[in-house]
């Protein structure tokens, strides 16, 4: 009688062990579509990240070279019309920008921030698109004044583990610099496509 005991225990114990250290079939099958959607989240807040990072170098009239890094070697970068293709000519760009006389940097403490992310992973290609809304403090007792307005459109490709710029597009809806205008087209219907 205590033989049989003991091998019910046995058995009992095998069943209960196998079930919460063996192999599970559905439970494999949730913890794939849980890894890819972690890193699909994880790629997300990357990208994120990344855009944030890279709006923080608004507001320094020395930042060409930092702003640059965040692009790939044959990126383009459409501003209002004004097109630059390859990471030294995006560095020339903001080079340029900052000497200009009406610079946010020039005109007192500027912020950018960035908001309404809609963010589209495939693998290792993504889009992107914010929402910018550029910010003045001209005097320590003046409240901060909206200075600009307006969307970017992001193709975005994972590089060596990073993500890059490959494509970029800006367009204001508000507070647009006189050197845009003869460039200038509202695009308001604009979508990055994945595919360019």
């Amino acid at each position: 009688m205590v033989r049989n005991w003991v091998a019910a225990l046995a058995v009992t114990g095998g069943i209960a062990l196998g079930a919460l250290a063996g192999p599970h079939v559905p439970g494999l099958a949730a913890s794939n579509a849980e890894a890819g959607a972690s890193a699909t989240l994880a790629d997300r807040v990357a990208i994120e990240d990344m855009v944030t990072r890279y709006y923080a170098n608004f507001g320094r009239q020395d930042a060409a070279e930092d702003f640059g890094a965040f692009y790939t070697e044959d990126a383009v970068f459409d501003v209002n019309g004004i097109v630059s293709t390859g990471r030294k000519a995006i560095e020339g760009f903001y080079a340029a920008s900052a000497e200009e006389a009406d610079a946010p940097a020039r005109l007192g403490t500027f912020h950018m921030m960035i908001s309404n992310p809609v963010i589209d992973v495939n693998g290792d290609t993504a889009t992107a698109e914010f929402m910018w809304t550029g910010v003045i403090n001209t005097a320590i007792q003046d409240p901060p004044k909206l200075l600009e307005q307006g969307r970017e459109y992001d193709l975005l490709v994972r590089q060596d583990g990073q993500w890059r710029i490959k494509k970029r597009v800006v367009i204001a809806d508000s507070g647009l610099p006189e050197r845009y205008m003869a460039t200038y087209q509202p695009r308001t219907n604009y979508r990055v496509d994945a595919g360019e």
